[in-house]
């Protein structure tokens, strides 16, 4: 309740999960060591940052996560166990309806490449593209989230 602007962020360990709005809500920025002197270099929209939760490394040496084009893990499936920066030319979908995330965390972008809103997945099923946090079901690419 003390301040409402986030103008600078430096983080000294773990993975960390930025939200502009309590209770984990709102845009999505993941964090890795380093230094964010201002709102740009985290990829946020704005400077408001209002609740915050922090991840150790993940230790495993595998990642797998399942997508599906429907609510509810139905229609055309895909396994992944690796990054994935243009989900169209691989999965000839821009939607991502529900997915099922076995290890690792990862992280949705709205864009390809890597760009746009964000989302910090973990371990879990994900029955509709709300249960992440977005608005709508488009995600442009996906990554692992390794020590980059």
């Amino acid at each position: 309740p003390y301040f409402s602007r986030c103008n600078s962020i430096r983080v000294d360990s773990d993975w960390w999960v930025v939200y502009e709005k309590p209770n984990y809500m709102g845009y999505q920025y993941v964090l890795t060591k380093g230094e964010y002197p201002d709102y740009q270099r985290w990829m946020g929209f704005n400077d408001c940052v209002k609740s915050c939760r922090t991840y150790p490394y993940y230790r495993g040496d595998s990642y797998k996560m399942r997508i599906y084009e429907r609510p509810d893990f139905g229609g055309q499936m895909m396994e992944f166990m690796d990054d994935c920066p243009s989900v169209y030319d691989r999965f000839r979908y821009r939607d991502i309806h529900s997915c099922h995330v076995m290890d690792g965390y990862w992280i949705f972008y709205e864009h390809p490449d890597y760009r746009g809103r964000q989302y910090f997945m973990r371990p879990g099923e994900y029955r509709r593209f709300s249960d992440w946090g977005a608005t709508c079901s488009t995600i442009g690419s996906f990554r692992r989230m390794r020590d980059f």
